[in-house]
């Protein structure tokens, strides 16, 4: 693993350990790294009326928007419990709509710590996004 994608997991890492997941007990981390090259990230936190919670994902999501930034490059996942930890597809969506082809989604294998990396096309193939609203 090269040392950018290693400080990308880092950041997912760190912010998996400030999940909010008393329910649960399934903390999430995700790091996304944006053209500018800046890294936002976010973690999940959960609701005890569950549907109200919000993934690591569309936290960090959020975060690169409101830092004024619309595009991801790459986003590393982390899943304290489980690696890989896979974005839900509500959350592939949400990353889709910030991505294109070269969009990379990182997660780690939990049998050797190294990075399985999927496009967003792969893990969210015919995807509906802006391109059908234009």
């Amino acid at each position: 693993m090269n040392d950018a994608l290693k400080a990308l997991f880092d950041v997912a890492d760190s912010a998996a350990k400030q999940a909010y997941a008393p329910y649960s007990k399934f903390s999430v981390g995700a790091a996304i790294r944006t053209p500018s090259g800046g890294i936002i990230s976010g973690c999940n936190v959960e609701n005890a009326a569950y549907p109200a919670g919000t993934c690591a994902e569309a936290g960090a999501i959020a975060a690169m928007v409101a830092a004024g930034e619309t595009r991801i490059t790459e986003i590393a996942i982390v899943g304290l419990k489980s690696n890989p930890c896979y974005p839900c597809g509500a959350c592939r969506q949400r990353i889709f709509e910030f991505s294109d082809a070269a969009t990379r989604v990182h997660l780690r294998d939990g049998a050797n710590g190294e990075a399985i990396t999927h496009t967003i096309d792969a893990l969210l193939p015919h995807a509906f996004g802006p391109r059908d609203l234009a």
